[in-house]
């Protein structure tokens, strides 16, 4: 059996991580390994703690959980971190993205749900509830015009195609034999070429102009 996923749970309530933990520890492959209730204790809880995963809420007082993204990013094995929060403003959530997030889902998400978003996560994929999705296509559609596609080359569609399946590039060195290095060449190729600033978006343009397998 594989060890099961570490996560540290970063919320300002105590009520909110009473209840996640209490569910959470009921999860066979799932172990809350700690709890903060800022984003300066947390970057420093996953420095001791090296979770897998970091279930972190936005607004907190003192480091907020944009400011934390940041800060965990720069760590030598950053764990993947999961928004939760009851924020469903873009202007939070693409700059939660933009630090780093994982994942952005609302604290209202089915129990069982969430599980499955630490999963996702943890294997490597990008986790969105719907209404995210449609925050960031909202302001991909505001800024991005549709003939930029035009100049990927027939692999980096592929491998964006892969991409906006949610696999990682090992994944996507694996499904079109390729190396690591290569599949990161492309990766960076469309970022460019797509004026676009990470993977999350990237899926996005992808789906939003039906570049899929």
């Amino acid at each position: 059996m594989a060890d099961p996923i570490r996560v540290l749970l970063v919320d300002d309530h105590q009520v909110v991580r009473r209840g996640l933990r209490t569910f959470l520890e009921i999860q066979d492959d799932i172990e809350v390994v700690g709890e903060a209730g800022d984003g300066a204790e947390g970057v420093a809880r996953s420095e001791e703690l090296r979770p897998d995963v970091v279930l972190m809420d936005i607004k907190m007082p003192g480091t907020d959980g944009i400011e934390a993204l940041r800060k965990l990013g720069g760590l030598a094995n950053p764990a993947k971190v999961l928004i939760v929060t009851s924020f469903t403003e873009q202007r939070t959530v693409v700059p939660a993205l933009r630090a780093g997030a994982a994942g952005y889902v609302y604290k209202d998400i089915d129990p069982e749900a969430l599980a499955d978003a630490i999963r996702s996560v943890h294997a490597g994929h990008v986790l969105l509830q719907p209404e995210v999705a449609q925050a960031l296509l909202a302001q991909e559609d505001q800024g991005s015009g549709q003939g930029r596609g035009t100049s990927l080359t027939e692999r980096e569609r592929e491998v964006l195609a892969l991409i906006a399946d949610g696999r990682s590039n090992r994944e996507i060195a694996r499904a079109l034999v390729l190396s690591e290095k290569t599949v990161k060449t492309h990766v960076s190729n469309i970022l460019m070429k797509l004026d676009l600033a990470d993977r999350t978006q990237a899926a996005l343009w992808a789906v939003r102009h039906d570049v899929t397998r």
